[in-house]
This record gives structure tokens, C-alpha cells and sequence, in this order.
């Protein structure tokens, strides 16, 4: 185990009146600095001394689960022994909760018996960015994590909590805030925030950004992208910009390296979902990320529930280990990831090389095979005037290209442009091409540079 790292030196707030230094923080913040002080030891542990410590969580989260929610008590009633200890072979066994079980087993997989520890619940949906948006009841305590992780993030990154962020994300309130967020206000003494929806166009969001002059931007890869571009051309510059953070799509080293020659920053990503919080954040000193072991167990399997190997693309299977007002037990989450081999950054928090997306993301065939296409939209603009593309599947055999065009495209546009995509492809495909105004973000916010609209009950996939 390393030597313990000292955290940053932010100045923690004090709620008690004549107390300025030390601080006395609110009970909630000493709470999340109890976590995060927790963390700084544990991300050193050795890998099998983290999954011990887990198995520990693990076994009162599963007797939790058989005891009072109705869901697991019929799924696994006559087949787990709860007497037995539990070891992580044993945990593997379970059965996989999906994501359609989530949707139609919402009522039946509530616990009727919450500890009153763990504060009050509240439901959640995710965006629906997979299809069926789905419900999940969350407790205070989750909050507590979230925020300890957030706290890690910017530990992690070094970040000067006194610099001004701007986010441009849909579902917060637009506006401008004396703090950065739920994580460091009334905790931490931390910089003024600015907030802009995603509607506006990549031109309009740029001016304001000039307007703000932020040190940090958060936003999502594909608004990031945009930005990028527009710099490169040379439109305005950001000079006192020192970080990108990205969050909520898939961010490919065509974006890192597009945001890299715009600003010369670092991009830095995290991991989560609506249903679990937190997964993943990025290396401190790597691009890959560390999951949260903490917090959630990730498994990646291959499709006979196998583990996967290091450099093994696999499917996201996540335990929330402090949620016992909805317990997820291995929740099959609907993404794809590669893990990595241990980090030589020196933490022993398992590694994923790259996460790759949903599985609707994914280029599906008649005989159901199915591929990653990276088709390097960038390169399209050296082709044809192209503002916005998306990619969509709408028949095994048949990939629209959704432009948004400067000018309709000539014939010879098309042409190299078809061959271009086709090159990415697998033999037998054809490309057509349809012209938009725009193509529109989903509910939640995100765009998608590819998606596959062939209907799961076909392809046999789960969206």
C-alpha cells in the first residue's frame, strides 16, 4: 500500500460560529470528507484486499436484498443459502438482473424495509438515451457518495476549486452560480459557475464561452468536439481555459486529440450512470479509468457470463453496494468496456481501457454479428462541406448518413464520401444519404455519432 497522499489543500468551510480554523463542518460535509479521507487509503489497497473489503459489503447488501425485497426473494428464494459465506465465486453465480427486468419489475424490486440511516428516497429516471427510460429509488446516503467521489475527481485532476467552471449540458438550471455544485457548496470554499443549456448552436455557445472566459469547461464529448473545430478554424479562443471535462457519451481519441490542438488542455472523463451514480473516473495519469470499487463492483463478462480479459471487449455488469432501497444486483447496465491490466500509476482500482458505448451503438448484421464502427467523421469535412453527421443502421444491410450541409452535395461528394463510409464497413452494405437542418439530441441531452435503429426484438439485442 502507498504512502498516503496528502489531499489538496482547499479550504474547508466552518458552520460553527468563532470556529474558522480548523473547520467544523456541517455533519453532511463531515461525512463526505470522512468517505474521501477513506478513499485516499483505499485506492492504494492491493486488488484482493479491495474485493475482501467488498465481500464484507456485499454479504450484508445480498441478505438485505433476500429479506426484503420481493424481486430477488422469488429469484433466488430457493436456490440461495444465506447461511453460507459469501465468496465472490458464490456472488457470480447470482443471476443477472436486466435492464428490462428494471423497467417491468420496478414495484418488486423496492425493499420494504430501508435502515433509517440511509435518509430519505427519492426517485430517479435515466434520459431513455437506450430506449425505455428507467425508474430507480435512491437514498440520502447515495448523495454522500456522489459527492465524496466528485471531491476524489477533482483531487485526482488537481483542480483549482477558486476557478470559474462553465457547463453547457442540458437538465441543470441555466444561470450563474456562486459555487460549483452540490459536491463543494457550504463544504469547500470554491469559485463562481456559469451554466448554459445545449440548444443553441456551437457558434452561439462559443461566444458566450468568450463572454465567461471559464478556466474549466464541462460539457459532453460531441459539444466539445464542436467547440474544438470552431477554434481550429479560427474562431475565438478561450486563454485562460486549463481543462476539458467531459461526461454522459462516449468520448473517443478523435475528440482528446481535437480538443487538445484547440486549447492545448487535458480532457479528462468520467463514468457513471442515472441508475448506479458514479463508475469510473479517469487516471490521474493515463487516459484509461479506474472504477470505484468503493462503491459499485463491475464486472465485464463476454456473452457466456465470463469474465473478460484484459484487452476483451465484454459487457458493463454493475453492484451498487450502499443502495438498499432498490438494491441493483449484477445489473447488466447496457454498455460495453474493455478492461485493462493493472495501472502503473500504482492504484490497485481495476482499470478499463476504454469504455465503448451501448449496445445500440453497435453495427449489427443479419446473422448477428455484431461491430464497433469508428468511421473518423472528422475526415468527412476534407470530403464536402458537412456541419453535423449521424450514422444510423436502419436495415442490416443499409446505413443513412445524416447530414447537415453547408450545400447539398454533389455527386462526386456523395461518391467519395459513400466509399469513405463503406471502407468502414463490412462487405454488402449500402449507404444512403438524407439532408436535415439539424440533427437533434436525445431526451436527455447526448448525441450519437452512429446508432443502430433495427428493433431489439430482431436483432435479439437489448436497447
Amino acid at each position: 500500500m502507498k504512502k498516503f497522499e496528502e489531499l489538496p489543500l482547499w479550504q474547508i468551510l466552518s458552520v460553527v460560529p468563532g470556529v474558522s480554523w480548523p473547520a467544523l463542518p456541517s455533519p453532511g460535509g463531515a461525512a463526505v470528507l470522512a468517505l474521501l479521507f477513506q478513499f485516499e487509503r483505499s485506492q492504494w489497497l492491493p486488488l484482493d484486499q479491495l474485493r475482501q473489503c467488498q465481500l464484507q459489503q456485499l454479504e450484508v447488501l445480498v441478505r438485505h436484498a433476500l429479506a426484503t425485497v420481493p424481486y430477488y426473494r422469488e429469484r433466488w428464494g430457493a436456490d440461495y443459502e444465506p447461511a453460507l459465506p459469501l465468496t465472490l465465486e458464490r456472488f457470480a453465480t447470482l443471476p443477472l438482473l436486466t435492464r428490462r427486468e428494471l423497467q417491468e419489475q420496478f414495484e418488486n424490486l423496492k425493499s420494504g424495509n430501508v435502515p433509517p440511516g440511509h435518509g430519505g428516497m427519492k426517485e430517479a429516471q435515466s434520459s431513455g438515451s437506450t430506449g425505455t427510460p428507467v425508474r430507480i429509488l435512491k437514498t440520502q446516503l447515495l448523495g454522500l457518495f456522489w459527492n465524496a467521489f466528485t471531491l476524489r475527481d477533482h483531487a485526482w485532476h488537481c483542480r483549482d476549486l477558486r476557478g470559474k467552471l462553465a457547463t453547457i449540458r442540458h437538465g441543470i438550471p441555466a444561470g450563474e452560480f456562486d459555487h460549483w455544485g452540490q459536491a463543494t457548496n457550504g463544504l469547500v470554499a470554491d469559485g463562481r459557475s456559469v451554466v448554459l443549456g445545449v440548444s443553441g448552436s456551437a457558434q452561439a455557445q462559443l461566444r458566450w464561452l468568450e463572454q465567461q472566459q471559464p478556466e474549466y469547461l464541462m460539457t459532453y464529448p460531441s459539444i466539445a468536439a464542436e467547440l474544438a473545430k470552431l477554434v481550429v478554424a479560427g474562431e475565438h479562443r478561450l486563454p485562460r481555459l486549463r481543462e476539458v471535462r467531459t461526461l454522459g457519451e462516449l468520448l473517443t481519441p478523435e475528440v482528446r486529440d481535437l480538443c487538445r490542438q484547440a486549447w492545448a488542455v487535458p480532457v479528462t472523463d468520467v463514468y457513471s450512470a442515472e441508475e448506479v451514480g458514479y463508475i469510473a473516473l479517469q487516471c490521474p495519469q493515463h487516459e484509461h479509468y479506474h472504477t470505484l470499487e468503493e462503491d459499485v463492483l463491475v464486472e465485464i463478462l463476454d456473452e457466456q457470463d465470463q469474465p473478460c480479459a484484459p484487452g476483451q471487449l465484454g459487457r458493463v455488469v454493475v453492484t451498487s453496494l450502499h443502495n438498499f432501497a432498490m438494491p441493483l444486483i449484477r445489473y447488466e447496465l447496457g454498455d460495453y468496456a474493455e478492461p485493462g491490466e493493472p495501472c502503473a500509476c500504482g492504484r490497485g482500482l481495476p482499470v478499463l481501457r476504454r469504455i465503448a458505448g451501448r449496445v445500440r451503438n453497435m453495427l449489427v448484421t443479419a446473422a448477428g454479428e455484431r461491430y464497433w464502427p469508428a468511421f473518423g467523421t472528422r475526415s468527412f469535412a476534407r470530403i464536402a462541406p458537412i456541419l453535423q453527421c449521424q450514422l444510423a443502421q436502419i436495415e442490416f444491410d443499409l446505413v443513412e448518413a445524416r447530414l447537415v450541409t453547408v450545400t447539398v452535395l454533389s455527386a462526386e461528394q456523395e461518391d467519395a464520401l459513400r466509399a469513405l463510409i463503406l471502407s468502414r464497413l463490412p462487405p454488402g452494405f449500402r449507404v444512403k444519404f438524407a439532408y436535415r437542418e439539424q440533427i437533434a439530441r436525445s431526451a436527455g441531452g447526448k448525441y450519437e455519432d452512429f446508432v443502430c435503429e433495427i428493433p431489439a426484438r430482431v436483432t435479439g439485442g437489448s436497447r
